[in-house]
């Protein structure tokens, strides 16, 4: 059979907008022989062959850096006659990105569109959720708070998101944690990852990674949970059973996913989401007292079963859980949470609103920890662990404008405001439920948390700014994982860009 050498060109005049990427050109999978030829390779005009992006399948990928003209030509070997052309490509933006393809100086086919593969559904930035009637936001146009939350989520990613031990995945290292990689910190990186795709364009490939290395990490006692630690070499270790902070923000992020990208791709998020839902509620609540338990590890015959930490009251991730399964379960977690949070700042913190790291004695009469039940002699203050509640109340409290949530989100914010004078820089890393101070340290994971309650008081606006500014100028320290991702999340729901999925 005779061949000929043809010039096949995809580009032109149509081309508009930044950012379509070329791996490669091959015939289709059911084709004999098909020949594949990397759009690297090719003589490219006005168009660059980079490596910044991963999921390419040669040396690097073409990129049209919004270039009207730009072009790939390729020198193609086939068989004369007609002939099926399939390409592979990527296109992070939300719009068609249309091209003309040519043979030998001629068009064949013009304005083909090359649709969007990656664009999310809720870019960040685009405010679609708004926030319940009556809440404030920062002073200053909302284009600068998005870009101050940008600005901290690259320095974060920077510092923290990685893509360690090869397989294709990702994770977010923790150097201030017990070990390098922890379950609380996947799932922040799930959840921060879903939420600033449209402003990082490689949030799809990320959130991937991060997925893949979840799947590859199951707990021992419930293979659909993750398991709470890792070593430097990424192998689970402590046991390998489950924390349950880790797994509600993973189930969350998927939620996000799903809602982000649709779950037709690679990975299918909402099946996963589910998945992981449903395996929380079996082995990660209490079924008598509705309540969350530390972990799958905390069964009816071990000592910490009638305990909860405060820090895993996730109430907006509770009703997120209930819609997307539609399971009532759900409903019972949620009131029996926010039933607790006002029951225990009613008997414990009335001047306060404080909560403690861990509550004990669920089955009766919860009560904070009297001392170390699992971490430390703090366990029934508020500490490392209950710093993150302004935060976690306060983001349910805007985006539902529950009244529960509200009222004790304003307890909240009414104490620390008048406590520190109105200065953020007075905020210290430990309280007694009474508010005296045990610690005089300063670290953001107690400092950011207060801007999200601040958000429900319409007499806090300078408060507010005050703590918006600090969160704003205070550089992520690459040494601190844990405070970082509590000043990025916060910041993100303070510049209104949080929402429920």
């Amino acid at each position: 059979m005779r061949t000929t050498t043809s010039k096949l060109t995809i580009g032109g005049t149509a081309l508009a907008a930044a950012g379509l990427l070329l791996p490669l050109l091959a015939a289709p999978p059911a084709a004999a022989a098909a020949d594949r030829y990397e759009a690297e390779g090719a003589t490219l005009s006005r168009a660059t062959a980079p490596t910044n992006h991963s999921g390419y399948s040669g040396t690097g990928f073409v990129d049209h850096t919004n270039a009207a003209g730009s072009s790939a030509e390729f020198a193609v070997d086939a068989a004369a006659g007609s002939t099926s052309l399939a390409t592979r490509y990527a296109n992070g933006t939300a719009t068609d990105r249309p091209m003309d393809i040519g043979v030998n100086g001629g068009v064949v086919a013009s304005s083909v569109p090359f649709g969007a593969t990656g664009a999310p559904a809720v870019p960040f930035g685009s405010h679609q959720f708004p926030y319940a009637a009556g809440m404030l936001k920062p002073s200053g146009a909302q284009s600068a708070l998005d870009q101050a939350v940008i600005k901290t989520y690259n320095a974060w990613k920077s510092a923290f998101v990685r893509k360690n031990c090869g397989n294709g995945w990702y994770q977010v290292i923790s150097p201030d944690a017990d070990h390098p990689y922890v379950a609380e910190a996947q799932g922040y990186g799930m959840v921060v990852t879903a939420t600033m795709a449209g402003a990082d364009p490689e949030a799809k490939t990320v959130f991937d990674g991060m997925v893949k290395y979840m799947l590859a990490h199951p707990s021992v006692n419930n293979a659909n949970l993750l398991a709470a630690e890792q070593d430097a070499s990424c192998k689970s270790v402590d046991g390998s059973d489950s924390a349950t902070d880790g797994d509600l923000d993973v189930a969350y992020g998927l939620l996000l996913a799903d809602k982000q990208w649709g779950s037709t791709g690679t990975y299918n998020y909402k099946d996963l989401a589910v998945k992981h839902i449903n395996a929380i509620k079996k082995s990660e609540v209490n079924p008598t007292t509705h309540l969350m338990l530390f972990g799958d590890w905390s069964d009816s015959g071990e000592s910490h079963y009638w305990m909860t930490r405060s820090s895993d009251w996730m109430i907006d991730h509770f009703r997120a859980f209930r819609k997307a399964t539609g399971d009532s379960t759900w409903d019972t977690v949620r009131t029996a949470h926010q039933k607790l949070i006002t029951s225990q700042q009613s008997k414990y913190a009335s001047g306060t609103g404080l909560l403690a790291d861990f509550v004990v004695n669920t089955n009766t009469t919860a009560k904070p920890a009297a001392g170390e039940v699992l971490e430390g002699p703090n366990d029934g203050d508020y500490s490392w662990n209950a710093c993150r509640d302004p935060w976690r109340i306060g983001a349910d409290a805007v985006t539902s404008g529950d009244a529960a949530s509200i009222a004790s989100a304003r307890k909240l914010n009414s104490w620390i405001k008048s406590k520190t004078g109105g200065n953020p820089d007075k905020i210290v890393t430990g309280y007694h439920l009474n508010g005296t101070t045990f610690d005089s340290g300063d670290d953001m994971a107690f400092t950011a948390p207060f801007v999200v309650t601040a958000l429900t008081d319409p007499g806090s606006q300078t408060w507010l700014d005050a703590l918006w500014n600090k969160l704003a100028t205070t550089s992520i320290d690459p040494q601190l994982y844990y405070g970082g991702s509590v000043q990025l999340q916060s910041m993100i729901v303070a510049s209104g860009n949080y929402w429920v999925p």
